[in-house]
């Protein structure tokens, strides 16, 4: 790629990432230097592209969607998912049709233990890349393993749930490990001879979230667009995880399982945490690519040449 052709690129996404970030209210107001990207833009309520199966219920291309600067992102290229260790010989063949070349596992060990290896088509292995959930699963299988309702009042309630989960998150912009890990795969989809890749952790909400997040908002997708990805976590998981709270009730494990939901749950609180931990650590999302991930700017413009038409 030409140098002529990486500032290009960089200047286009360095605008629209900026352009993207002004309230709704600015953005239409915004001088003339600016207009065009905003011009450009149709906001339009884009489909959420779901791959169903029976073993896995957030499985989604991130593909379709409009950006800033009067692109489309390439469907077929980039998935996200909830955990694949439950799937069946069925979901087993339709994820083989996606032609997958690389899966990457965000989950940690203990994860791993637990909820078993993922199950992939022949001749496709995942790749580990743990981030840290700050101990979250093992303190959700302490709460309920230990059966006792104040204990699990203790550990969930009266907002300790909600405060966890924010605090997770300010570490996925906080914990070097972690950025680390988000850069690696990052750079994987930006190189033209990786093919259709996909990452995931246990439930594709949280960890997945993020990384789909900052994919979207590095290729121009307006803000507002990248939240609602973000966010449609509840509506593909609603009913599988109503199924885990009437089954822990059932079975006499929780008398009030309902202390799970803001764990079950993503909220534009939990967002909010990460995206403000990034401005106060960085100053803005573009030096969060770049100063916080370490990716240069020919990596950037390799994302924006392969994923957007």
């Amino acid at each position: 790629m030409s140098r002529a052709r990486i500032r290009l690129v960089t200047a286009v996404l360095a605008s629209a990432l900026v352009i993207a970030a002004l309230p709704a209210a600015a953005a239409h107001a915004a001088p003339a230097a600016g207009a065009t990207a905003s011009r450009r833009y149709h906001p339009l309520t884009e489909t959420i592209r779901q791959i169903p199966l029976q073993g896995a219920v957030n499985v989604r291309d991130l593909g379709g969607y409009r950006t800033w600067t009067g692109g489309q992102v390439r469907q077929g290229l980039v998935y996200r998912s909830d955990a694949l260790s439950k799937l069946t010989q069925a979901d087993i063949t339709a994820v083989s049709g996606l032609g997958l070349t690389k899966v990457v596992d965000f989950r940690i060990p203990t994860e791993l233990r637990y909820d078993g290896a993922d199950r992939l088509p022949a001749g496709l292995t995942s790749t580990s890349r743990p981030v840290s959930d700050l101990g979250l699963y093992g303190t959700l299988l302490g709460a309920i393993s230990s059966g006792d309702p104040a204990t699990q009042e203790q550990m969930l309630g009266g907002g300790r749930a909600e405060a966890y989960m924010r605090d997770i998150y300010r570490t996925f912009v906080t914990g070097p490990e972690n950025r680390a890990q988000f850069a690696a795969t990052l750079r994987e989809i930006a190189d033209g001879g990786q093919g259709p890749l996909l990452y995931h952790c246990t439930s594709g909400k949280d960890r997945t979230g993020w990384m789909s997040y900052v994919l979207l908002r590095a290729l121009a997708v307006p803000e507002d667009t990248a939240t609602r990805d973000y966010l449609a976590s509840n509506t593909f998981r609603a009913a599988y995880d109503a199924q885990v709270r009437a089954g822990l009730k059932q079975s006499g494990r929780m008398q009030n399982p309902d202390l799970l939901i803001p764990l079950q749950e993503v909220r534009q609180d939990y967002l909010n945490a990460a995206t403000a931990q990034l401005a106060a650590d960085y100053g803005g999302f573009y030096a969060y690519l770049t100063d916080g991930l370490g990716l240069d700017v020919r990596t950037l413009a390799k994302l924006q040449t392969k994923l957007v038409r």
